[in-house]
């Protein structure tokens, strides 16, 4: 395990560098340079060479490119074009909305795909387990958007339960207004993941109802319950959990619908407003870090499922020896 460990930090690495050029040579690729976001119309040439000196643009692309995986390792972005102010103090501002809402929404989305999605396998030839899978067929089709418009309309512009919108100018230091404004949002994005996780925990539950293990457990006296906790449960979560990482990586990358349904000042906000604004160091800023935050979300899963199944770990240990 401890082998594995240290190719896969080893791999995680690689991985961050690999992203940290793709990102440099994607945001180089865009048109224009990013000085035009520091200057005028108008401005005359003098000015125009000043602002690229300030952002570094009149620099070859290789000393530009020292330059930023240099930053990247000591995790500074410069300041915003815009605001003046540092792209990681506005970023970790931002993380406050972000990553609340995507945990609050993933352990929601959970509570509710573990047990239907079981019943749906178990209960596959009642009314109510073909039901279940109707219905998260259509949860994955209909867009979240609509899903978040759908929830302003009923909860809070008829019933006026929650807020439609925004978030508290004194941030979590007013939790429950905070968690009040999030309650839409997350229950959005909840419906939408677990419609997803639905499928994918019926089809492993299913694949463990046919396994031969649990037909011996059976045939030595345990009961179905007792046999599928106490055996299948285990088994079948290990393909779950690394649909659960990808699941809250997207999630995670996708809040951005989300937070500008309910203008929530996330990362996603951030991210247009930089695009909008051309203002590169929060671009930048947002899509490593969110990036970062994805490939950790990937090295926990490959982690948690070792733990959870020995047989990986013994077929790791074999294809070394």
């Amino acid at each position: 395990m401890l082998v594995y460990l240290i190719r896969r930090s080893v791999i995680l690495v690689l991985s961050v560098l690999i992203a940290a050029a793709v990102l440099f040579l994607l945001l180089r690729l865009l048109p224009g340079d990013p000085a035009n976001a520091l200057v005028s119309v108008g401005a005359d040439p003098e000015q125009i060479e000043a602002a690229r000196q300030q952002v570094g643009s009149d620099l070859p692309v290789s000393e530009q490119f020292v330059r930023f995986v240099s930053s990247l390792a000591r995790f500074d972005f410069g300041n915003s074009f815009i605001s003046g102010a540092p792209v990681l103090a506005e970023i970790g501002k931002r993380l406050t909305v972000t990553v609340p809402l995507t945990l609050l929404a993933f352990i929601l989305a959970i509570v509710i795909a573990l047990p239907l999605g079981i019943i749906a396998a178990v209960k596959q030839d009642r009314w109510y387990g073909i039901l279940l899978s109707v219905v998260s067929q259509l949860g994955i089709a209909v867009p979240v958007f609509w899903i978040g418009i759908l929830l302003v309309a009923v909860f809070a512009v008829n019933l006026r339960l929650f807020p439609s919108g925004g978030f508290p100018s004194r941030g979590w230091t007013n939790a429950p207004a905070a968690f009040h404004a999030l309650v839409l949002p997350v229950i959005t994005i909840a419906l939408v993941m677990s419609s997803s996780l639905i499928r994918y925990v019926r089809s492993a539950t299913q694949d463990v109802l046919g396994s031969d293990y649990l037909r011996t457990a059976r045939a030595l006296g345990s009961g179905f319950s007792e046999a599928l906790i106490r055996h299948g449960i285990r088994n079948g979560a290990v393909p779950v959990i690394s649909i659960l990482g990808i699941e809250l990586a997207s999630t995670l990358l996708g809040a951005v619908v989300v937070e500008r349904v309910f203008s929530l000042p996330g990362l996603g906000s951030m991210l247009l407003l930089g695009i909008e604004q051309r203002d590169y160091p929060n671009v930048q800023g947002v899509l490593f870090i969110s990036t970062l935050l994805v490939l950790l979300v990937g090295f926990a899963a490959d982690i948690a499922q070792r733990l959870i199944d020995p047989r990986l770990r013994s077929r790791a240990t074999g294809a070394k020896a």
